[in-house]
């Protein structure tokens, strides 16, 4: 038998231990809540985007009535990205969440689907995707894509 081990590194940050670009982004991804289509579960996710070059593309999720027909934030905003920006690397996404329009007080974490397509990203360019996902009171972050899904599917 064999068996190894999986470890993720995952950092709780403070907002004064963030750069004004990583402040930025979630500002971004926090005003994308607000954008969201989400009554059913009033559940409104936020995601930013940025890109290679410093631009910073927005997505919310999209709930639908033929559930699981919507779409979550941070695939509407990775998609949108690739298909604007095509030849621009991602390299960083931030997720926040709001309950019935108020800050959730817990993290939110990107589902499988958003996981696998975040990867996919960075296989396609090569680079890693820094991910932080943002609550009421800090950050959680993590350096890859990869490290939130270690065991992934790949070509």
């Amino acid at each position: 038998m064999k068996q190894f081990e999986i470890t993720v590194s995952v950092k709780i940050l403070t907002d004064g231990e963030l750069n004004e670009t990583e402040r930025r982004l979630i500002e971004s991804a926090s005003a994308a809540c607000s954008n969201a289509y989400s009554p059913y579960s009033k559940f409104s996710v936020g995601a930013a985007v940025l890109l290679s070059g410093g631009e910073i593309i927005c997505g919310s999720n999209q709930e639908n009535d033929a559930f699981p027909s919507g779409m979550c934030a941070e695939r509407v905003a990775l998609f949108y990205a690739n298909s604007q920006r095509p030849a621009s690397a991602v390299v960083a996404v931030a997720i926040t969440s709001a309950i019935s329009g108020v800050r959730n007080s817990e993290y939110v974490y990107p589902c499988g689907a958003c996981r696998q397509s975040l990867l996919q990203s960075e296989i396609r360019f090569g680079n890693r995707i820094k991910i932080l996902m943002a609550n009421s009171t800090g950050v959680m972050t993590v350096e890859s894509a990869g490290d939130l899904l270690p065991l992934n599917f790949k070509m």
